[in-house]
């Protein structure tokens, strides 16, 4: 299964997604969504699980945090995590659920290590150009026995 991952778009949708996740039967978003209409328009590509950023709007009322199951897996999305030390109320959420793959955001860095069995994951930033930094989503490749991570350059 391809599961489309993405965060920190900050209200921008970048015309190359809908290419980028052609094949996707999931989409994450790890936070700094923006507006509602930019998940509907990830919703056209597929089902879409998504958590609120440090720049949402509390109105907007999107999770802070959200688990689902996909391919066989667990996935727990949060938008501020720090892997090797994460918040006491994050590590203890991590314990009590045991998932998979934590995916989150707010770094603008991709990033993927596995820690203490549990895949932590951040596919970058899917922005407006910014900070000179590569800006990317990504896809995890969920096989049997593997997740496989794969960034695509925006």
């Amino acid at each position: 299964m391809k599961i489309g991952v993405i965060s920190d778009t900050h209200n921008f949708f970048d015309p190359q997604i809908p290419k980028l996740f052609a094949g996707v039967k999931h989409v994450l978003h790890g936070g700094d969504i923006g507006l509602p209409w930019l998940l509907l328009q990830l919703e056209q590509i597929a089902p879409v699980t998504a958590v609120c950023g440090n720049t949402d709007d509390p109105g907007l009322r999107y999770r802070q945090a959200e688990v689902i199951e996909l391919a066989g897996r667990k996935f727990h999305l949060h938008h501020i995590v720090n892997p090797h030390a994460p918040g006491d109320q994050i590590k203890s959420r991590i314990a009590r659920e045991r998932p998979d793959v934590v995916v989150f955001g707010h770094t603008h860095k991709p990033f993927h290590e596995i820690i203490g069995g549990t895949l932590f994951f951040n596919p970058g930033y899917a922005g407006k150009p910014r900070f000179g930094l590569a800006r990317t989503v990504a896809i995890l490749h969920c096989g049997e026995k593997s997740v496989r991570p794969e960034f695509l350059q925006l």
